[in-house]
């Protein structure tokens, strides 16, 4: 079963970057960073640090109660 947004989160983890992953999918920056907000409420989880360098992965804890 394909997921777009588990192959964007793979994109965006290989790369460290939405601008970066963005390119690599032919796709606009924010609709990839809308993808991983999708993502990170469906799965309840933040996956990335966001930093001004780029992103760093989480461990990915569970945020809901």
């Amino acid at each position: 079963m394909y997921n777009l947004q588990l192959e964007t989160f793979i994109v965006v983890a290989d790369m460290g970057s939405f601008n970066k992953a963005a390119e690599a999918l032919y796709i606009t920056p924010p609709a990839v960073t809308k993808q991983m907000n999708l993502l990170e409420k469906d799965l309840g989880l933040k996956l990335f640090i966001r930093t001004h360098r780029g992103l760093i992965l989480t461990e990915a804890r569970n945020t809901r109660s």
